[in-house]
């Protein structure tokens, strides 16, 4: 039994840096033995079968290939269809009726505490209209006016807050789109 995965590359393809072509990376997930291999869009999103169960070794056996392969290391978390879909599910926005570049969800490798992020709770007025919510190894981010106009993604992001963290975050076309991809 085999199944359907997604690949959430971190921090690759921006601004002309760190460079992993699509092409490369779905040759790349090829030769790593994977099947039913497909990307979306240009930003670190992969699809593909496998018949391993173990998400962490898949994310392990593919950032020491990128290294090998393109000489800069890449965070990666693997999740399966069956989790992305329970994340868009457990949406605590109502993100159909909103446009995709206002929901953003930001993946983790392990799983996150309220306690994390009190301090931001504490100035949830500030940050108003904007709210965030925790879900499983999961932050979803309501931000009307898009990501780059929000205040509480800047906070979102300080690095204390993400200490010890892998995290990589997509907006919710993006979301959907991957939930379709890795459908079985």
């Amino acid at each position: 039994m085999s199944t359907m995965y997604a690949a959430l590359l971190r921090g690759i393809n921006v601004s002309g840096h760190r460079r992993v072509p699509m092409a490369e990376l779905r040759t790349l997930l090829g030769e790593l033995g994977h099947e039913a291999v497909a990307t979306y869009l240009q930003s670190g999103n992969a699809v593909f079968r496998s018949a391993s169960g173990d998400e962490g070794a898949l994310a392990a056996g593919l950032e020491r290939a990128i290294e090998k392969r393109f000489g800069f290391p890449v965070d990666c978390l693997v999740r399966s269809g069956a989790y992305l879909a329970g994340v868009a599910e457990a949406c605590p926005f109502p993100a159909a009726e909103l446009e995709g570049k206002q929901v953003h969800v930001t993946y983790f490798d392990k799983a996150v505490d309220a306690a994390r992020f009190a301090s931001l709770d504490a100035d949830a007025d500030a940050y108003r209209p904007e709210e965030f919510r925790l879900g499983d190894r999961a932050l979803y981010l309501y931000a009307p006016d898009g990501l780059g106009r929000s205040k509480l993604a800047v906070a979102l992001g300080r690095p204390a807050l993400n200490r010890g963290l892998v995290a990589t975050s997509r907006n919710w076309n993006t979301v959907v789109k991957l939930v379709e991809m890795t459908r079985d």
